[in-house]
């Protein structure tokens, strides 16, 4: 029970300390040049599951409807908020010499990226849903390792407030599998498939950012995930 969502957070808030605790004895070329492997990886598996789409169309309008509300809620801006007061407050009570100033703009685009990756990947939102329903932890499993690896690259740089994104993603997991076990028998294949669909798009742009092409606001897609299943619903009885 809750297998997978308890791996996956223990292996990301290890990967942290390790990382932030090694700090400099990480070469540099390897903390250049991995997080350019991980955003490859998160855009293959995000590209996965958007090959599982049923219906496009519900995708498509999901997706621009929850970056609207997430831009006029200003989802990613109160992150940001939060993440700079964070860090202020590790570096003050703490000795680690690699966390970066709170005026840098890399932390930002970095913490935001690895918090959606970590607690709101497409990978992670399917993989425990799908643990709710139907026991298999094999996805989050394998999510697990990429999250060890990713956590301590940017812990080496960021610190330990990498960390504190189990904080989140141990609620968001474990909401999600709850949410498996009680939701997820009252909906249908195609509804499922058109949600991995969606979570993949944010994937997809997750890797993205990760690798540096484009600065995309992925926290301010997050509510597209809310409203997916709905508008999936609908489209089918309308159209």
């Amino acid at each position: 029970m809750f297998t997978g969502p308890l791996i996956d957070t223990l292996a990301t808030l290890t990967g942290a300390i390790t990382g932030a605790c090694l700090g400099n004895k990480i070469p540099e070329r390897l903390r250049l040049q991995l997080p350019l492997t991980f955003g490859i990886i998160s855009m293959g598996m995000g590209i996965v599951m958007i090959c599982k789409v049923s219906m496009l169309p519900p995708v498509i309008l999901a997706l621009l409807i929850g970056t609207a509300l997430g831009e006029l809620l200003k989802i990613e801006n109160r992150i940001e908020k939060c993440a700079l007061y964070l860090n202020a407050t590790i570096q003050r009570n703490t000795f680690n010499k690699n966390a970066v100033k709170a005026d840098d703009a890399a932390f930002l685009q970095n913490f935001i990226s690895v918090l959606v990756l970590f607690s709101a990947s497409g990978t992670g939102i399917f993989g425990a849903m799908n643990e709710g329903i139907t026991h298999d932890s094999t996805v989050l499993i394998s999510k697990a390792f990429l999250d060890f690896f990713t956590a301590a690259i940017f812990a080496a740089s960021m610190g330990y407030i990498v960390s504190l994104t189990v904080i989140p993603q141990l609620i968001i997991l474990l909401s999600l599998y709850v949410s498996g076990r009680m939701l997820l028998p009252f909906t249908t294949p195609p509804l499922v498939a058109d949600f991995s669909a969606c979570g993949g798009m944010i994937m997809l742009a997750t890797g993205f950012r990760i690798c540096g092409i484009k600065n995309i606001p992925i926290a301010n897609m997050l509510p597209a995930l809310l409203i997916i299943m709905t508008i999936s619903y609908y489209w089918r009885i309308l159209f």
